[in-house]
């Protein structure tokens, strides 16, 4: 952040108003993710954990022993992400973007281009252990961006699992408030629906360059946000 120093930061209502699209490109980024991780490593989800769980549970019950360690993979390194997430925003944050979720989301996005290296190196297509590696690396890049996001404190938005969302969703069309944040919570599903539709499109027809995209969409959110906020207080 020392480099921003020289940089006029947005007032806070550009900042309010620059957060809503970031959530998207991160939720995107996560639908992306999803599903390479469904398609291409072994039908394992990296970001939606209720997901994941559930193919556990079906793994276990099937004694398939591959699928259960690839989901349990998945599991420890999100919790890992997590839990480095939580101690890298961990305080008192002030402000509608403070500073240290925007670097958090610069490890995530170190995260996800080490997974970007090693999916171009054709990891994917080869060993059970570089299959590992992809799904931990990706596991572990959501991880911290569902804790840091957290800590947004955006009501009704988790940029990595929906579920929360689409039940904000129908709670603010059946008050029809404007206030109630439908909009956003709207905006928030399709963005998973278009990064998963996304990925998928373009797994199929350019596979090695799949898995760069939702290391291109963090950083283009890390530069962004860092580029609104370099000095704001209290982060």
């Amino acid at each position: 952040m020392r480099l921003l120093r020289g940089v006029r930061r947005l007032p806070e209502p550009a900042v309010s108003r620059l957060r809503d699209p970031l959530l998207l490109a991160l939720t995107a980024a996560a639908g992306w993710t999803d599903a390479l991780s469904y398609a291409a490593l072994g039908r394992v989800f990296t970001a939606n954990m209720t997901g994941n769980l559930v193919l556990l549970g079906l793994a276990i019950g099937q004694v398939a022993g591959t699928a259960v360690e690839r989901s349990a993979v998945a599991l420890a390194g999100f919790a890992a992400g997590a839990l480095l997430g939580a101690l890298l925003t961990r305080g008192r944050l002030a402000g509608p973007w403070p500073p240290r979720v925007t670097v958090a989301l610069a490890v995530e996005a170190a995260m996800l281009l080490a997974f970007a290296g090693l999916w171009l190196a054709g990891a994917a297509e080869g060993t059970a252990a570089g299959l590992d590696a992809l799904i931990a690396l990706s596991a572990l890049g959501m991880g911290v961006q569902s804790a840091a996001i957290r800590r947004l404190d955006v009501p009704g938005v988790a940029t990595t699992f929906v579920t929360g969302t689409i039940t904000s969703l129908m709670a603010g069309l059946a008050a029809l408030q404007a206030a109630s944040g439908w909009r956003r919570h709207a905006a928030v599903v399709v963005a998973l629906v278009a990064g998963a539709a996304a990925g998928a499109a373009v797994w199929a027809r350019w596979p090695r360059l799949a898995g760069v995209g939702p290391a291109l969409l963090l950083a283009a959110v890390t530069a962004a946000a860092a580029l609104a906020t370099p000095r704001q207080n209290g982060g």
